[in-house]
């Protein structure tokens, strides 16, 4: 099966159920570590918040980063090699543009990878991509309520204004947030900001600690998308700061 924007539908069934090789992915995971070798930083107690969250399998994750270069995805691949998320890795899904996918022989690298496509708005139109959205958004809250981890980038495209200051914050990371809490998932978010250095060395990934986004609801109610994306971007704006210190 392709993964084309006609076929969308399909597209996110098969990638409701499709499973990594947990072995490989560790192994590529583990070369992309050793191909960047990021500086892998934390928030005042968030590494160790961190390895006890992961230690509990019931618990999901969702990771934001910024967006700056093309790497990104392989850079936060690497960081999370070198980082208490390493036991995630074979249940830890990575949203990615559906053009990574065209070519037959990337598309395996980057489904063992982890990678769900997402087809976007600036690629085929507000109101078609806001359909095939929804679709992975229900996709990514199903995994999570089945144990999975998810990894997202939402700005949505690479900064190429000011790489220190966020672009707009999609509320589709909200979204998949909230869904996950009314699914009873309930997920924790990390953020990792990622810095390149301008003397082109190696790039620095800073995580914040765990927030557990239930908990962000008010007066017991579960968070509401806006509020979670809000959320994402005062603590992602916070780590990609703390990255550049």
């Amino acid at each position: 099966m392709d993964v084309d924007f006609e076929h969308a539908t399909q597209v996110y069934d098969f990638y409701r159920t499709h499973r990594q090789p947990p072995l490989k992915a560790k192994a590529m995971y583990a070369i992309l570590a050793a191909r960047y070798r990021p500086r892998v930083a934390y928030a005042v107690g968030a590494r160790r918040a961190m390895a006890q969250i992961v230690g509990r399998r019931d618990v999901p994750l969702l990771i934001a980063a910024n967006h700056v270069r093309r790497t990104d995805p392989f850079v936060l691949a690497a960081a999370g090699f070198c980082s208490p998320l390493r036991p995630r890795i074979g249940r830890l899904r990575v949203l990615a543009k559906d053009e990574l996918f065209a070519e037959p022989a990337q598309r395996r690298k980057i489904d063992d990878l982890g990678g769900i496509p997402v087809f976007r708005q600036k690629d085929h139109g507000l109101r078609a991509a806001a359909a095939a959205g929804k679709q992975m958004m229900e996709v990514c809250v199903g995994r999570m309520s089945d144990g999975d981890s998810i990894a997202i980038f939402p700005e949505g495209t690479c900064n190429e204004g000011d790489p220190l200051r966020l672009q707009k914050v999609s509320s589709g990371v909200g979204h998949i947030a909230s869904g996950a809490v009314r699914a009873g998932a309930n997920p924790w978010l990390v953020c990792a900001g990622i810095v390149y250095p301008d003397s082109g060395g190696r790039p620095t990934v800073l995580f914040s600690a765990p927030i557990e986004v239930a908990a962000e609801g008010v007066d017991g109610a579960a968070p509401t998308p806006a509020q979670l994306t809000r959320l994402v971007t005062a603590e992602l704006q916070e780590a990609v700061t703390a990255a550049t210190r």
